[in-house]
């Protein structure tokens, strides 16, 4: 299975041409940040440093068959083995008892991990029908951004004709930042589509008034 997987990380490598997100953080966005925020050491900018996808499982959580199919569906996106997530106590009220799976997670750093945003921001978005892209609101005040996903079957890796259960998943993607105006600009600097928020719709038609 891990010699699949790494396979099928190396194909989807081959998907990008031109400079790496990597290199683009060091040669592009680096500057820039630095230039808007005025930091005078490169180590100050804000960096990635890990991207986290999970899937719970709900109702389905005594499904041996659609647990695995989870687990499968994860490492074909992620393109590295995942982690079961178990309950730490038992509550009656979800029927769940201490022990029992309740989700599926993987975390990428590093190489895995730039190569999945890159993936992401070019394959995967422009792959949703009807996307209008990401409210800046989904990014928290330390400057990480959480993206939900109702139908794993966006990602490249997934053949809707092939699966039987058709799953959501969470991806939050952890950055260095210490504001939210920090990481909304690195994540625009790495090329995730962010729609115009309610308040930038009153500046535009504020902008749109005055010209008229």
């Amino acid at each position: 299975m891990p010699d699949q997987i790494e396979k099928k990380s190396n194909k989807d490598n081959n998907l990008f041409n031109g400079v790496n997100l990597k290199e683009r953080y060091k040669k592009e966005i680096i500057p820039k940040m630095a230039e808007k925020f005025g930091y005078k050491n490169q180590l100050a900018v804000p960096r990635l440093t890990k991207v986290v996808l999970n899937s719970g499982v709900g109702k389905n959580a005594k499904d041996k068959a659609f647990i695995d199919g989870v687990v499968s569906s994860l490492e074909r996106i992620s393109g590295q083995k995942t982690i079961l997530t178990k309950a730490k106590q038992s509550v009656s009220a979800f029927k769940t008892r201490k022990g029992m799976v309740i989700g599926v997670a993987v975390t990428m750093r590093n190489k895995r991990m730039f190569d999945f945003v890159e993936k992401l921001v070019n394959i995967t978005f422009p792959r949703i029908r009807d996307f209008r892209g990401i409210s800046s609101k989904q990014v928290d005040n330390t400057g990480n951004l959480s993206v939900g996903f109702k139908e794993h079957v966006a990602f490249p890796e997934i053949k809707a004709d092939e699966t039987e259960n058709v799953h959501g998943l969470g991806i939050c993607l952890s950055t260095t930042a210490k504001t939210h105006e920090e990481g909304l600009e690195l994540f625009r600097l790495i090329g995730f589509p962010f729609n115009a928020d309610e308040s930038e719709f009153k500046k535009i038609k504020k902008n749109k008034k005055k010209i008229n």
